[in-house]
């Protein structure tokens, strides 16, 4: 087991100077189960690099690939990691958290009346004012030209129709949807542990 005064070296540890091409803020870590899946797609399971370094030192996970970048200090000169596996198993929950994001992930980011990709917000399918409520099954993605259009009626009262009836999704479904959405960065580290919606390379 590492001693703590290594873990404060770490935490204290400056960017090495002969590699100013990236800087700290953006050497994030991709967390990885123990089965080596991500913990989450969306949000992408993230750590910043001094927490990474700090799991290192606490034996908590295993260094799977570096970035080019170091830290140092006085008596530490290691490679910022850049992806990390967890040594314990942590069992994901079956449902995820209500919310608007992911209530967007759930919709594939698109009006669930036209079909449109902007400007979007939410729909109560059944107004409030008539007894509905903020639940994943009563809940859609709209456009805001959309949900004025709906107003406080209900899709049929409105004569719109929803492209696929709202219900809660497992945390499996959301992590499925969110394959097909990568974020703007993959670091080239990631690439192997991430099972986007694109075609392999030969």
């Amino acid at each position: 087991m590492l001693h703590t005064e290594l873990i404060e070296r770490a935490r204290a540890a400056r960017p090495h100077s002969g590699d100013a091409a990236r800087h700290l803020s953006s050497c994030p870590a991709l967390v990885l189960n123990a089965d080596y899946t991500p913990l989450s797609y969306y949000p992408l399971s993230l750590w910043p690099w001094q927490t990474a370094i700090k799991a290192v030192f606490l034996e908590r996970v295993d260094i799977v690939a570096s970035y080019d970048r170091k830290v140092h200090s006085p008596s530490l000169d290691m490679q910022i990691p850049s992806v990390i596996a967890l040594r314990q198993y942590v069992k994901p929950s079956e449902y995820p958290a209500f919310t608007r994001f992911n209530l967007f992930l759930r919709d594939r980011f698109s009006c669930q009346y036209c079909g449109a990709l902007q400007n979007l917000t939410f729909d109560h399918v059944v107004p409030r004012r008539l007894g509905g409520k903020t639940t994943w099954e009563n809940v859609a993605t709209a456009c805001s030209p959309c949900n004025l259009r709906k107003g406080g009626r209900t899709p049929e009262q409105a004569r719109m129709r929803l492209a696929v009836e709202p219900t809660r999704p497992t945390n499996w479904q959301l992590q499925e949807r969110g394959r097909g959405f990568p974020p703007n960065y993959l670091h080239e580290t990631w690439r192997d542990w991430l099972y986007w919606d694109v075609e392999l390379e030969s």
